[in-house]
């Protein structure tokens, strides 16, 4: 195994970067995509039902950012230590560090699953739901909350086997979730008439399979085994795990808080508002997914070479896949632009409200999209090298220091149209915030320096 592990140092340290980033990313772009079809399935599907279980399944999607955050953030936490540490060849460093990630989510999600069914009705007015979509969003929900241990536990496995550089097996375990989920929801939905029940179950059954395929997974060939004996709860590992992990739980947990604020700012203007962001947000999700997708296989690239002292290969991966990231958002907003109308319609046709919202929300954002590029990849690198500060500070931007003040004060003097402009504003902002937070870290990575050496853990 040993063996194995220096076969990987070499490779992933004297390979050309950008085959080598191409090679990782494929995998994690599939992932990524096809993980998205976890809530653009629901969505689509519950859309043929009625307008008030689309706002249903749009607001639970911020509590479904709020189980990823945990997942994420032991995921990238444990992850960028341990392909720091791999590529130092501290091969026990990072074994006791995958348990202690895995077994750290998997207790988080059972707690975050007893609060929230706990405190259910409340949480689900409090994220935004009207009278009318209450009793869709109690049952959606709940069922969703039941499947938070085995999310949570999911994406680390992912992350920590993609950190490793063995991004196949994170494909083949997360895609396979997500095709039975595309399998399952339609069947439940319209055959047993569960309704929005239906789409529930058939996520939280697609995420348990998910979470055994990749235990499974886990164990074959050169990956790290997770085993109890390695779980290492001290105080130094949660340091690590919470540097590494901060950024990744800001940016998705003040997803959350941005999008029950934008929830309870639709509301204002009626169900259909409410609908229409919520397919704007997946169908943006869904575009991002192949850049993140990209940045992650550009990640256990980073976290090799900067363990490895060599940051002329970090430098090199980073702009590779901005100037990639940068031209097929940029594609992507142009043909969206323009097929915007029949894109909203497809989730909710017949229903001129929501295809009005969604249609000028998503016009609005794809303006400014293609800036992502520079955004979620000076994010991905500076979390990878632990520039913590700056990662955080970057991470909390585009949903959070500039996105809440602004859905708290557009729609007070532009009405509908202060929501929809919304999230276009945000990313303007954080491109022009990533700009000073990471050019001078790219400078300092002009030249190479001695392999690093980090205090071990005890």
């Amino acid at each position: 195994m040993v063996k194995a592990k220096v076969d990987k140092f070499t490779y992933m340290t004297t390979e050309k970067v950008p085959k080598l980033i191409m090679e990782l990313s494929v995998p994690t772009i599939i992932s990524m995509l096809v993980t998205s079809f976890y809530n653009m399935a629901d969505t689509y599907f519950v859309g043929k039902l009625d307008t008030q279980s689309t706002a249903a399944v749009g607001i639970t999607f911020s509590v479904m950012a709020m189980i990823q955050a945990m997942g994420f953030f032991f995921g990238h936490g444990s992850g960028n230590y341990i392909s720091r540490h791999l590529g130092a060849k501290d091969y026990k460093a990072a074994e006791k560090m995958a348990a202690t990630g895995f077994f750290s989510a998997l207790i988080a999600g059972v707690l975050f699953a007893t609060i929230g069914l706990i405190f259910l009705r409340p949480l689900c007015i409090m994220l935004g739901s009207t009278p009318t979509i209450l009793p869709y969003t109690e049952q959606y929900m709940g069922i969703i909350l039941l499947g938070a241990p085995f999310m949570t536990a999911s994406l680390v496995l992912n992350n920590q086997m993609r950190f490793q550089g063995n991004a196949v097996y994170a494909m083949v375990g997360i895609t396979t979730g997500a095709i039975l989920n595309i399998i399952l929801a339609p069947i439940l939905i319209f055959i047993f008439h569960m309704g929005v029940k239906g789409a529930a179950i058939a996520t939280v059954i697609s995420q348990i399979c998910s979470f055994l395929l990749l235990l499974y997974m886990d164990s074959r060939g050169s990956n790290i085994k997770i085993r109890a004996r390695n779980f290492t709860p001290r105080l130094s590992y949660l340091k690590e795990i919470t540097g590494g992990g901060a950024p990744s739980l800001f940016r998705q947990g003040l997803g959350c808080t941005a999008t029950a604020l934008m929830n309870v700012a639709a509301g204002a203007y009626g169900d259909a508002a409410i609908a229409g962001m919520s397919i704007v947000g997946r169908v943006c999700f869904f575009i991002s997914a192949v850049v993140i997708g990209f940045g992650q296989g550009f990640q256990p690239v980073c976290g090799f070479n900067y363990g490895a002292g060599l940051n002329s290969r970090v430098r090199k991966g980073f702009w590779f896949c901005v100037k990639g990231s940068f031209l097929f958002m940029l594609a992507v907003s142009i043909v969206g632009f323009i097929c915007s109308e029949p894109i909203i319609e497809a989730f909710r046709e017949g229903d001129p409200a929501v295809t009005s919202v969604g249609v000028s929300a998503l016009r609005w954002q794809l303006v400014t999209f293609p800036l992502g590029a520079f955004i979620i990849m000076s994010n991905m690198m500076l979390q990878t090298i632990r520039k913590s500060v700056r990662a955080t500070i970057l991470a909390s931007a585009r949903q959070g220091l500039f996105f809440i003040p602004l859905i708290i004060i557009l729609p007070q003097y532009m009405g509908l149209t202060g929501v929809e402009m919304c999230q276009a504003g945000a990313d303007l902002l954080s491109f022009l915030l990533a700009l000073p937070l990471t050019i001078p870290i790219l400078k300092r990575l002009k030249s190479d320096r001695p392999q690093f050496s980090e205090k071990q853990p005890v």
